[in-house]
């Protein structure tokens, strides 16, 4: 089982933000293995699949809702035989039916190694919590 290098996770995971960062459906899915799960902090529920995440983003891009900036800091690769974990933070600005918005989040992402390269098979959100007393 191979290892990855640091540098074939960050290409994959630059994929997949470059892909979010554009509202490039296609290209930001293609990251993602079929039986990807997602676990997004504002859910009721985790995602079990990639079709149940690419339905609910399809829910967003019918009431307006559009990336329009995009930016991973704080990164951090841990490969292991097989795989890696890619987390970071990640700072998004949107579009959307309400008006523009911004957030910061942490993210990380699960990849394993397939024949061609890499493919995500997690990825979990969370928020960044506040410092007591910060405005």
């Amino acid at each position: 089982m191979r290892t990855p290098t640091e540098a074939e996770v960050l290409a994959a995971a630059d994929a997949i933000i470059e892909a979010f960062a554009a509202t490039d459906t296609d290209a930001y899915f293609a990251g993602f293995a079929p039986d990807a799960s997602f676990v997004f902090h504002p859910e009721p529920a985790r995602l079990n699949s990639r079709a149940e995440y690419e339905a609910l983003w399809a829910g967003w891009l019918a009431s307006g809702w559009r990336v329009t900036a995009c930016s991973s800091s704080e990164r951090l690769v841990q490969t292991f035989p097989g795989g890696a974990v890619f987390s970071h933070t990640v700072a998004t600005s949107i579009d959307s039916a309400d008006g523009p918005d911004s957030y910061v989040e942490r993210e990380s992402i699960i990849f394993r190694s397939v024949e061609d390269g890499l493919e995500a098979i997690h990825e979990h959100l969370s928020t960044v919590p506040t410092e007591e007393g910060a405005a």
